[in-house]
């Protein structure tokens, strides 16, 4: 079933937005954190949780796929991540049901790998992550804004998920007990 006019608009103007958004403060601290942490190596906040520090990722979210041979690894991460972005985009805008967490999650998603694309795109297959956050002895492996969208996507797509299915679930009792004759 096709959506109306009036909502494929509408999605356009978001999805240009949110990744508006998203890639503008992704560019923007990566090129900060470039231009300042090539000076000064790390640099840590206050209390020691959050440490910026300059990476040149060639591999995917937390360096995944970095050992793949260069052919490979330039293939799938530039190439095939271009292609499954295509077809995000394509159903984000697509999709005639899809709750607003759903799509502004799955826009946030498509946005983050946007931006990480790009710089695969204009720094030879590399992707600037700089942000590290630790506790104790706890740490994360270096990350950029773009995978942080990416991440708070996913979350949020798993929360609207889980709605659907405890409306679908709450949609099936009341269906149930107005049919007492229905064995279960």
């Amino acid at each position: 079933m096709d959506q109306p006019k009036p909502l494929r608009v509408i999605r356009w103007v978001a999805i240009c937005l949110i990744l508006l958004a998203t890639a503008g403060c992704d560019q923007t601290t990566k090129h900060f954190a470039r231009s300042q942490l090539s000076q000064f190596g790390s640099a840590a906040l206050p209390g020691g949780f959050v440490e910026f520090t300059l990476a040149e990722n060639p591999g995917a979210f937390l360096s995944l796929g970095a050992s793949l041979p260069e052919t490979t690894r330039g293939a799938l991460l530039t190439f095939g991540v271009a292609i499954g972005l295509a077809c995000l985009l394509a159903y984000v805008l697509g999709a005639a049901r899809l709750r607003r967490l759903s799509f502004f999650a799955l826009a946030l998603i498509w946005a983050g790998g946007m931006s990480n694309l790009i710089d695969r795109f204009a720094r030879h297959g590399l992707v600037t992550d700089f942000i590290l956050l630790r506790a104790g002895p706890f740490h994360t492996g270096i990350f950029n804004v773009a995978d942080l969208a990416i991440v708070f996507g996913m979350g949020m797509l798993l929360v609207s998920i889980g709605l659907q299915r405890r409306e679908g679930a709450s949609q099936d009792e009341a269906a149930d007990s107005k049919n007492p004759s229905k064995i279960t």
